[in-house]
Parts: structure tokens; C-alpha cells; sequence
């Protein structure tokens, strides 16, 4: 057998740039690279590891490990899960760092693979520096921190290891049901170990993404369902982003008169100008989402792991005369609500359910209560978002102007606070690929780097990242990336002063204000500072400027899109309006008892509106 000497380090990445994936018919590689920040844990092993591969397996130095994950994770999603990132970090802080970011891509099924420093498996020089000793276990390091939020953990403890170990976590990375966050801790010193690695092992392999059909039974019953539905509804998760199935979608329920919903990971499955897309489902959802939803006999729900925002904390169309069919990849989120499971890939089942149904469709009365519907609520949100004038503007007209600017090939990026809310049911979405809001996780800080990692998957398209101040304030050193890479963003930071969507919540629970706006946290008799974002985009080498109003953001998202860096629009907004039209319940727990009344009052509702519930 041939073999070839290398360290640990050097098969690892050997391996990685010899994986390839087949998209569109064409051979590409798996992983487009690597984000790395060196530490005294992986600089010596992985660094000098990378060093040589650096034309194969390109490796991007990011300025914080968590934000450099999420850049990978948005990479990945943005490529369908199809291409992926790796994320490299040294012990400690660095490893714990990306703890959040794993965290995040568990939560939306989302892969990145993840190699952590590790402390010296040898143990001969512990305790090392910014090792955590755990006094019961010696085995146990930060790293342990990564299991419950990876599909796959493994600490390679002896350079072989890997001979076993890099197989199974390409698995779980492709895995369409058990998609995920792969994680291989890597001990500082084994990373340096040298190994006779058979020469086999790092032959190229194309990878090709499972597609998994229907059950026969499971299959009959989701067809007998829908036979009998004269008032179906489809909700589109983001399964059908990732199935490569929005097309097949568009023409199925166009072809059997089905009105289409869509979470925030399902979100421009459909174009808005379909005359079955009827917009956002759930608590911030569309009114005429919404309403159908309470009106459909059948739910076909597409790729959805169907959480709390969908369903409305179980409550928006959980009624007993109501057949919920889940069809999804994942048995676990098939067999969710009582559902009818129907695990299968979301484009064969789509095929399969569409050539089995016949001349079926739904009924005309149906038809014509979507169109009117879908009219109505397009009339809402053209008022909404429309330029009212004000010097503090809302969330939604700044989310007007920022859509009026829109072109097809842009991107639109969001996670956390109100803005996503608002995005959901108000952005007009131009088809796939122009909606990308991180909502499973609802992570502050994954906006800007959120927003590097689709402008590398997708460098055709002009990205534009929204942010709220609270947000920009947490993570904002991958501006700084963006422009050293030359991977233009255009920013729009809307400074509201504080955690506004927050606030606006504590006040519905009955809640006084507190710690949320500037204004009503502990500080020094002049307040809170006056941040300039402008000022400090600038300092990290973006374009820049302040704007006052709706007008003057749209003429400087004009001047934003012809510059050829990141660039960075600050404006003020007001943080007390949230859009009211449409939505649904969302449960959130009241305190049983309180001093102040507005709680006690707010208790009252709470418990009225969980009588609406299933169970």
C-alpha cells in the first residue's frame, strides 16, 4: 500500500481540498476555504498545515472566531448547503467563541465544519495556557462545550484517527436530514504528530447530496388528504430553498391553485408577483397568510420544522377539523403537530404528489378569496412602507426605501430584534435568493458577517445588510473583512437607540422601561454616548455618511451601489412603532403575580389567549 508521511494537521487539509461536489452539473470544490484566526493552539500545526495549500484550500483571515463561523454558515445557506466553509480557531476563548455559531447553524440545519484547538493530549505541560482545568475529569476541555450543538463531535487524539473520523463529519456536513455543524477538536500537539496515511485516502471524491423518496403509505395518505381538500395551503420552509425545489413549487400551485405561505427561512421561495404567493406566515405574518391559514381544511407544510413563529405558538391553525401533511426531509420534524409525516426530499415529493393528483384543484371560491387577499395585503404594505415625511422614520419605511432601491440581483440580509419581524412581511422578494435572514436562532451580531459570508457564495449579487444599532454595536469587525477581501456590502444601520424590538415586547407584558433604550439604562448623568457609525465604518475602511429621513436614504442607497467598497448608511429611526397589520399571537410568559397593575393585566390576556392552543 502507498502511503505518504504527514502530520496530522497536513492530511486534515489535504483531505479537505481534495473534496468536491457536483452542482449544476458541474465539479466544484466542497469547501471554498477556510476562516482562521491563529492562537498559540493551531499556528504552528494548522497555520503551517495551511500555508502550503493555500491555492487549493484558500484561507481567509477573519477578526473574531464567532463572526468568522457565522460568514461560513451564511456561505453555506446561501449555496443551498451544497458549498461549505471550515472555521479554524485556537484553544480557549477562540474555541469558545464559536460556541454561538454553532449553536446557530444546529438551530437552522445548517452545516460548517468546525476545528477547535484543543489543549495537549499528552498533558505533559498542563496546565497550559487558556486551558479551563476541570477538577473531576481531566478529559474534559472547553471543547466538550461543542457537543450538544454539533451532529457530529469527535476529539482526534491520535493523528489515524482521522482515517475515520473526516469521513462521518463530511457525512453529517451533507446530510439532508441530519445537516449540521461538524466539530473535530484538534490537540495542539497531536495537530504536529506525523502519520504513514494511505496514499487512497486523499484521492478526489465528488460528493452528490442524497435525495431520499416517499414511503408508499406515507405517500397514499398525503394524496387522499389533499384529494379531499377543497381550502389548501401550502407553507414553504426553507426545505424547498435547499431541495432546489422553488421552481417545482411555483408550478404546482399555480397548476392546482394552492396559495402559498412562506416562513423566514422559506421566504422568496416564491416570487411576490406569483398569484399563489400570499406572503409571511405566523407572528409576523401577512394578514392574508394568516387568514387562510385559519381557513384551510389542508396544510401541506414543505421543508418547515414548523417553530413557535409559524404556528403562532401552536395556535394559529392547530383546530381539530384542520389535516396538517409535513413533508420534510427529517422524520423528527415530519412527525411534529399531529402531522401526517411524509419524509421524503421536498422535489421528488413534490413531483410525486403532482403527477398522483390528477385533475384535482382547489376550489374557485378559494381561488378567488386568495387573489383578493393577496390584493389587500399589497395595498398594506405599499401604505406601510411609503415615505411618510418624518424625521425619525419607522422600521418599515426604511425597510420601503431599501426595497424600492432593490433590483433583482439583490440580497437582502437580517437577523435578531424587529427588523426581521418587519422584513418578513413587508420585503417584496424578487424570487430565490433575494431573502436572508438568520430567524432560527435569532442571533445578534450574525448580520454584517451574515452578510460576507452570501456575498463570497454569491459575488454576482449586490448584498445588502440590514442592522440595528444594538446589533452593529455587538459584532462589527467583518466590515473590516469585507473590505479587505473586496467583498462589497452596503450597510444600512438603523439607530434606534437601544434594543427597540425588546423594548416593545416588555412593554406588551405589562413590563415598565427598563435596560432596553439608552435612555432608560444606568449611565452618568449625560447619558449614554452618541455613537457615529459613519465615523467608525470609516475607520475600518468603508465608505460612509449619516442621512436624515426616508429621502435621503434612497438617494444614498444610489450612491451606495456605485461605489466599489463596503459601504455604510447611518440614519436615526424611531424605536416605538412596529407594524400592526397582520401577525399572530406569539406566547411569551407573564409573571403570575406583580406589584404593577399593567403585569397583572397583561397576565389576564396571556392566559385568555392560551385557551386558543391545542394542548
Amino acid at each position: 500500500m502507498h502511503t505518504i508521511r504527514l502530520t496530522m494537521a497536513q492530511a486534515l487539509v489535504k483531505y479537505l481540498a481534495a473534496q468536491r461536489i457536483e452542482m449544476a452539473g458541474r465539479e466544484v470544490p466542497l469547501f471554498e476555504g477556510v476562516f482562521a484566526i491563529f492562537g498559540h493552539g493551531n499556528v504552528a500545526g494548522m497555520g503551517e498545515a495551511l500555508y502550503h495549500v493555500q491555492d487549493e484550500l484558500p484561507t481567509f483571515r477573519a477578526h473574531n472566531e464567532q463572526t468568522m463561523a457565522h460568514a461560513a454558515i451564511a456561505f453555506a445557506r446561501a449555496n443551498g448547503r451544497r458549498r461549505l466553509m471550515a472555521a479554524i480557531s485556537s484553544i480557549g476563548p477562540g474555541a469558545t467563541n464559536m460556541v454561538t455559531a454553532a449553536a446557530l447553524a444546529h438551530a437552522n440545519r445548517l452545516p460548517v465544519l468546525l476545528l477547535p484547538g484543543d489543549t495537549f493530549v499528552t498533558r505533559e505541560p498542563d496546565p497550559v495556557l487558556q486551558q479551563v482545568e476541570h477538577f473531576g475529569d481531566p478529559t474534559i476541555s472547553v471543547n466538550d462545550c461543542f457537543r450538544p450543538v454539533s451532529r457530529y463531535f469527535d476529539r482526534i487524539h491520535r493523528p489515524e484517527q482521522l482515517l475515520t473520523s473526516l469521513p462521518q463529519a463530511m457525512a453529517a456536513l451533507l446530510d439532508p436530514e441530519n445537516c449540521g455543524p461538524a466539530t473535530l477538536a484538534l490537540p495542539q500537539d497531536v495537530q504536529t504528530f506525523a502519520y504513514d496515511y494511505p496514499a487512497a485516502f486523499f484521492t478526489p471524491r465528488v460528493h452528490h447530496v442524497r435525495r431520499p423518496p416517499p414511503d408508499a403509505h406515507e405517500l397514499h395518505q398525503a394524496i387522499a388528504a389533499l384529494k379531499q381538500a377543497s381550502r389548501p395551503l401550502i407553507i414553504a420552509g426553507g426545505g424547498v430553498h435547499y431541495a432546489d425545489a422553488c421552481e417545482a413549487l411555483a408550478a404546482f400551485a399555480m397548476a392546482r391553485g394552492i396559495p402559498v405561505a412562506e416562513t423566514q427561512a422559506g421566504k422568496g421561495a416564491l416570487a411576490d408577483s406569483h398569484p399563489c404567493a400570499t406572503g409571511a406566515i405566523g407572528v409576523t405574518g401577512s394578514a392574508a397568510a394568516n387568514q387562510l391559514s385559519e381557513q384551510a381544511d389542508v396544510i401541506l407544510a414543505i421543508g418547515t420544522r414548523l417553530q413557535d413563529f409559524t404556528t403562532g405558538s401552536r395556535a394559529l391553525f392547530e383546530s381539530s377539523d384542520k389535516t396538517l401533511v409535513a413533508l420534510n426531509v427529517g422524520r423528527f420534524d415530519s412527525l411534529k403537530h399531529q402531522a401526517l409525516p411524509l419524509c421524503c426530499d421536498a422535489l421528488i415529493g413534490l413531483e410525486q404528489l403532482d403527477a398522483a393528483l390528477g385533475e384535482w384543484r382547489s376550489s374557485d371560491v378559494w381561488r378567488e378569496q386568495t387573489g383578493t387577499l393577496k390584493r389587500e395585503w399589497s395595498d398594506v404594505v405599499h401604505r406601510i412602507t411609503a415615505d411618510q415625511g418624518l424625521e425619525l422614520p419607522t422600521d418599515a419605511q426604511v425597510i420601503g426605501a431599501v426595497n424600492r432601491q432593490a433590483l433583482d440581483d439583490t440580497t437582502v440580509v437580517c437577523a435578531a430584534g424587529g427588523l426581521p419581524g418587519e422584513l418578513h412581511k413587508l420585503w417584496q422578494c424578487s424570487g430565490p435568493g433575494s431573502y436572508h435572514v438568520e430567524y432560527g436562532f435569532s442571533c445578534m451580531g450574525y448580520e454584517i458577517a451574515g452578510g460576507l459570508g452570501v456575498k463570497m457564495a454569491r459575488p454576482e449579487r449586490e448584498v445588502v445588510v440590514m442592522v440595528g444599532d444594538g446589533s452593529y454595536l455587538m459584532h462589527n469587525s467583518e466590515l473590516a473583512t469585507s473590505v479587505m477581501l473586496g467583498h462589497k456590502l452596503v450597510v444600512v444601520v438603523l439607530d434606534n437607540r437601544g434594543y427597540g424590538c425588546i423594548n416593545r415586547l416588555q412593554h406588551a407584558t405589562g413590563g415598565a422601561g427598563f435596560n432596553n433604550l439608552l435612555k432608560d439604562c444606568r449611565a452618568i448623568d449625560a447619558g449614554a454616548p452618541e455613537t457615529d457609525f459613519a465615523a467608525h465604518a470609516k475607520a475600518l475602511g468603508c465608505e460612509s455618511e449619516t442621512v436624515s429621513g426616508i429621502a435621503q436614504l434612497e438617494q444614498a442607497l444610489v450612491r451606495a451601489r456605485a461605489a466599489r467598497t463596503t459601504y455604510v448608511i447611518a440614519l436615526e429611526t424611531d424605536p416605538l412603532p412596529s407594524t400592526q397589520e397582520g401577525g399572530a399571537w406569539w406566547e411569551v410568559a407573564v409573571p403570575q403575580v406583580s406589584e404593577r397593575e399593567a403585569v397583572n393585566a397583561a397576565y389576564k390576556g396571556y392566559r385568555e389567549a392560551k385557551q386558543r392552543q391545542r394542548h
